[in-house]
């Protein structure tokens, strides 16, 4: 390391402490902690502050050159921006050579990066005999003589009744649950209800086929004669399902088919210049290999949005995008929320100060690539290339979101320390400093600390893209390792419980 403070950018006045700094270490005058921000000039009360050549707030009080910059001096500036995409949109080149992965092809299209069977429940009530259902089958081995089923995935949830059977709040759990129903990563569903929710299964279902002997079957409890009878019978469709699922094989597929889920969590003061910009450089190569890209956490773009608006490919996806940010705007008032309230207080003891210095290091995760789309929570997916998905910011239920959306992988970013999984898709876990890499390697697939320590972005990237074709095609994450995913679906919940 050449040297204790890393300024990322010509034009900021701060730069970034890669050690904990002690009075005199790199003109500090203060103790700084590792990976916080510390003042390179002297900085005049109500002056911007820079970081990535861009603002991320402004100085509540006058600031000393190498003194620590955070919050106790550094408060959020006023936001705002339009959706006028002034700049021509750079398209990606196309690979040399195409690349391929090894997934289990679909009839109702797409690819899968995984095996498993779902237990879909449509309501809460049915969520404890879904559990039931899975936990007697792993009793009994339901699944030995099946080697190409990869598990069982009870998908349980609080909501489906008590809510109004129309408007935003019913859509977006519909959207959801059908999404997870369609995703690539199960080879069978067998959906489990009450019978009297206020979302029925007959809606679940619309327009998708239900046979005795396909892939997607049903069933209420009601209707079956209670838990006991609807255990049992759970079984023998489970057993049903897995000789069908069994029968798919990993197969070549273009890397194209790969739909990836880009997510950061416990973000430190690193994120933005290692772990997010590698990924955004994978996301990329993706991209560039005619692959999909869903970047989401509407929350943690804001502020940021203007670096996306500028690489949009219509002036009608940049008005969405903004149109997005403007729900949001009203939903925190309605709420009494505040945007800048996001960044957590494991963030801020990362370094991380306001959500306009938190966004513009996530933004990094998308790259360079235009933003071909812009969609609601879950919805499928229309087009391909870097598309953004509408979420809050809380990680499980933006992953929940982009399954739904048809997500087959997820790459997580953290900085603090995260330990999740979300199946039935894997997700291949980023550290952004090698301290964390070293104290949680057991959860931490890929360490991007070391970009600060002479490996270059660009390496990083090809390594991070070389880890996505390989889990793809079987490998499993270190999340998988664990056993996460059991509890990782978090639907995002919005109106009145009823």
């Amino acid at each position: 390391m050449a040297t204790p403070i890393l300024r990322l950018h010509d034009d900021d006045n701060i730069a970034i402490a890669l050690q904990d700094l002690s009075i005199g270490e790199a003109g500090a005058v203060e103790a700084i902690p590792k990976s916080h921000k510390i003042s390179t000039q002297d900085i005049s009360e109500g002056s911007h502050i820079l970081r990535y050549g861009q603002i991320i707030g402004r100085a509540t009080v006058a600031i000393l050159a190498g003194s620590h910059v955070h919050d106790h001096n550094l408060s959020m500036s006023d936001h705002a921006s339009d959706a006028v995409n002034k700049s021509a949109v750079k398209v990606l080149s196309k690979p040399a050579e195409p690349r391929t992965f090894l997934g289990y092809h679909r009839e109702g299209g797409g690819v899968g990066t995984r095996n498993y069977l779902g237990i879909l429940t449509s309501v809460n009530c049915s969520g404890s005999v879904a559990r039931f259902i899975a936990e007697e089958a792993e009793r009994t081995g339901l699944l030995n003589p099946f080697p190409n089923v990869d598990g069982i995935v009870p998908i349980v949830h609080s909501a489906g009744c008590g809510m109004s059977s129309r408007g935003e709040g019913y859509d977006v759990l519909l959207r959801t649950l059908a999404g997870y129903a369609r995703n690539p990563n199960f080879g069978g569903i067998l959906l489990v209800g009450l019978g009297c929710e206020v979302l029925q299964l007959a809606d679940l279902v619309k327009g998708q086929k239900i046979t005795d002997d396909g892939p997607l079957r049903y069933m209420t409890i009601q209707q079956t004669g209670g838990t006991r009878r609807t255990i049992d019978a759970g079984q023998a469709h489970l057993a049903s399902l897995a000789e069908l699922a069994n029968q798919a094989t990993r197969q070549l597929a273009p890397v194209s088919e790969l739909v990836l889920g880009v997510q950061c969590g416990g973000s430190d003061g690193y994120s933005g210049f290692t772990a997010n910009p590698a990924l955004g450089g994978a996301s990329d190569l993706l991209v560039q290999h005619g692959g999909t890209s869903i970047l989401s956490e509407t929350s943690e773009i804001y502020g940021a949005e203007h670096l996306l608006t500028a690489r949009a490919t219509t002036l009608e996806v940049a008005r969405a995008l903004m149109d997005r940010l403007a729900w949001w705007e009203e939903y925190c008032t309605r709420h009494g929320a505040q945007m800048n309230n996001n960044p957590s207080p494991g963030n801020k003891r990362g370094g991380l100060t306001t959500i306009l210095e938190k966004s513009l290091g996530a933004v990094a995760k998308s790259g360079h690539a235009p933003l071909s789309g812009v969609f609601d929570y879950g919805a499928p997916l229309t087009t391909k290339g870097l598309v953004f998905m509408d979420s809050p910011g809380y990680d499980p239920c933006s992953v929940t979101g982009q399954v739904a959306s048809g997500a087959n992988l997820i790459a997580f970013t953290t900085g603090r320390g995260s330990v999740s999984g979300y199946k039935p898709t894997p997700s291949l876990k980023l550290s952004s400093n090698s301290d964390l890499f070293d104290r949680m390697g057991d959860d931490i697939d890929i360490n991007c600390g070391d970009i600060v320590e002479g490996t270059t972005l660009a390496e990083k990237s090809c390594e991070i893209f070389e880890a996505m074709i390989a889990t793809a095609s079987g490998i499993k994450t270190k999340s998988e390792a664990q056993g996460f995913g059991g509890v990782e679906f978090v639907p995002w919940q919005i109106g009145a419980v009823l």
